[in-house]
């Protein structure tokens, strides 16, 4: 973009942020002719995409400001009101601890306020799973969080939920889309005096907090034994900064379980000090309360992500803490979920077990054990809560019994309709409560299970690819792999090739091509292994990179410790050439 272009963008800008702190950013970047930082701020618009907004925050139109916000905002009233113009409609706002997260909130609820959807708004920060619940408890048309889920300080964004509490899917999240770029001219706005004497803001709080825990706590499959034997558990737990501590601290000392917090990283702060990303799935941002945990001589280690709905955990195995990853927690809750549904009595009659494509097949094997039938949906938990809306409204009702995804998501109750940190940690506090009372540990289990029906070891591999350039660039080679699939992956013989872009399988051995996939269109490619691993790949919705995801796994029987041996050998290979492959 020529220089000429970034001026006129760049003061253009400028005349309508009302902003002081966003509009002096810009003020100075044209005062100083930093036409390099110009570019980056204004060669785009910062996109809004399916799930929202998330960007750097700063002033120009590719950051996250008040004015980009309003414009967005504005453009989701449009929608509201066109989509259900007779309906009374209304809007939940939440927010989390990141860097102007309340000022965002308020200025989308401004700007909803002023096209006449009535706002409910939390007086403070509350997390994700907490926002989705509201919408359904109030019966709204649409919802907001703010916030950049596990991202770097740097980063604030929203996402926007539908009236059943869950993230906008087709037709609705398009339909938005369209608005928002069709948006032009003074935004409508409303001061927050106006709009709560008219009655279009209301702040809320313990009217939706105290429903909330409520039902947290009963998610819980084992309530005598946390009655009987909950303080004899050991928690440290790490809301890293975020949302979390109130809820996860509330419900769990309701259910006589003795929280012990990190102190370094309870209180909100979005500057997010003691670690470089705010994300219980890595190591680094767990260290202080593995640290913690070895210390207090915990049962249990646990950590949410700033909006609380991703958790991470680790558990002590022989003497020392070890991580658990995403799958490996879902493995352990699927486990814990349906035996327990079954040991008590509670299992429906038509059990469902939702996962993403991406998640470890050893969940499905564990609900295929307690007679669940298992749904695959695309990567995001907007589809997982779509799948769980069908089993109400379709011709098989099916109940719902629990939900996941690898990266950290989790769903153990029917009344949020996203992944819920919340609900997940005191699960997992039950979980761990229950298999110490019979004498084991989480990792014990894990290995139980392993021995039952094989080990499982995934691995993930992301390339990022940054700036104007890395766009074209990540498209290319999604390009390159879908028009020239290997023949072989790692020594082993590619035996299925599943396009999900345009819903088809090539099968190797009888040389057909089948449109069997019955899923939204998504660009994503998997590739099924002679050995029965899988690789797939497919570029973030969120971020500027493609994810590399491959699975492996041993046969039912084997002796652990050679499974693990053999399945780590597969996944060095498969890394290997994922590598090869993204440096070609």
């Amino acid at each position: 973009m020529d220089n000429e272009t970034l001026l006129q963008k760049a003061r253009d800008y400028v005349s309508q942020e009302q902003d002081l702190f966003f509009k002096s950013q810009v003020v100075q970047l044209i005062d100083n002719n930093d036409f390099t930082e110009l570019n980056d701020r204004f060669y785009t618009d910062l996109e809004f995409g399916t799930g929202g907004l998330r960007g750097v925050i700063g002033g120009g139109y590719n950051r996250m400001n008040p004015l980009v916000v309003r414009r967005s905002t504005h453009g989701l009233a449009n929608y509201v009101k066109k989509a259900f113009p007779q309906r009374e409609n209304s809007a939940v706002i939440a927010y989390d601890s990141r860097n102007f997260s309340d000022l965002f909130a308020l200025e989308a609820a401004l700007v909803l306020a002023a096209n006449g959807i009535k706002t409910f708004l939390f007086t403070g920060l509350r997390p994700t799973p907490e926002l989705s619940f509201a919408v359904r408890k109030l019966g709204a048309t649409t919802g907001i969080v703010v916030t950049a889920s596990h991202n770097p300080p740097e980063y604030n964004g929203y996402k926007v939920y539908w009236d059943d509490g869950a993230q906008v899917i087709t037709p609705h999240d398009k339909g938005i889309i369209t608005e928002v770029r069709s948006v032009s001219g003074p935004i409508p706005v409303i001061s927050k005096e106006d709009a709560i004497k008219a009655g279009m803001l209301v702040m809320i709080d313990k009217e939706i907090d105290e429903p909330f825990i409520k039902m947290v706590k009963e998610c819980s499959l084992r309530p005598e034994l946390v009655r009987e034997k909950g303080k004899e558990l050991k928690v440290v737990y790490t809301p890293l900064n975020g949302a979390g501590a109130m809820p996860v601290q509330k419900a769990l000392s309701d259910m006589g379980i003795k929280v012990t917090f990190v102190p370094e990283q309870k209180d909100p702060d979005g500057n997010f000090p003691t670690v470089k990303y705010p994300n219980p799935e890595e190591a680094s941002a767990m260290r202080l309360a593995l640290e913690l945990g070895k210390k207090e001589n915990a049962d249990l280690v646990m950590g949410t992500d700033p909006d609380a709905d991703r958790l991470g955990i680790a558990a002590p195995d022989n003497g020392e803490f070890k991580l658990v990853s995403g799958n490996q927690l879902g493995v352990l809750l699927a486990d814990y979920i349906f035996s327990s549904r079954k040991d008590t009595g509670r299992m429906p009659e038509k059990p469902a077990f939702i996962k993403s494509i991406v998640t470890s097949e050893l969940q499905t094997l564990i609900a295929k054990s307690y007679g669940a039938a298992t749904f695959d949906t695309l990567t995001g938990f907007k589809w997982i809560a779509g799948e769980m809306g069908n089993f109400e409204t379709g011709a098989d009702r099916y109940d719902f019994v629990f939900g996941d995804e690898e990266s950290y998501g989790f769903l153990v109750n029917k009344d949020v309709r996203d992944k819920d940190a919340v609900s997940a940690a005191t699960m997992t506090a039950e979980m761990a409560l229950y298999h110490k009372s019979q004498g084991r540990t989480l990792w014990d289990q894990l290995r139980k299970i392993w021995s039952q029906y094989g080990y499982f070891q995934e691995t993930l591999i992301s390339k990022v690819f940054k700036g104007e350039a890395g766009l074209h660039t990540m498209n290319n080679l999604m390009e390159k792999i879908r028009s020239n699939p290997p023949a072989t992956f790692a020594g082993q013989e590619v035996v299925v090739t599943k396009d999900y872009k345009d819903g088809t399988s090539f099968y190797t051995k009888d040389n057909s091509k089948r449109k069997d996939i019955n899923l939204p269109s998504s660009n994503v490619i998997q590739f099924v292994l002679s050995d029965d691993s899988i690789v797939t790949a497919r570029p973030s919705g969120t971020e500027p990179k493609i994810k590399f995801y491959a699975s492996c796994r041993s046969k039912p029987g084997e002796p652990i410790e050679k499974a693990i041996e053999d399945v780590k050998k597969k996944i060095e290979r498969i890394s290997e050439a994922l590598n090869r492959l993204i440096g070609e």
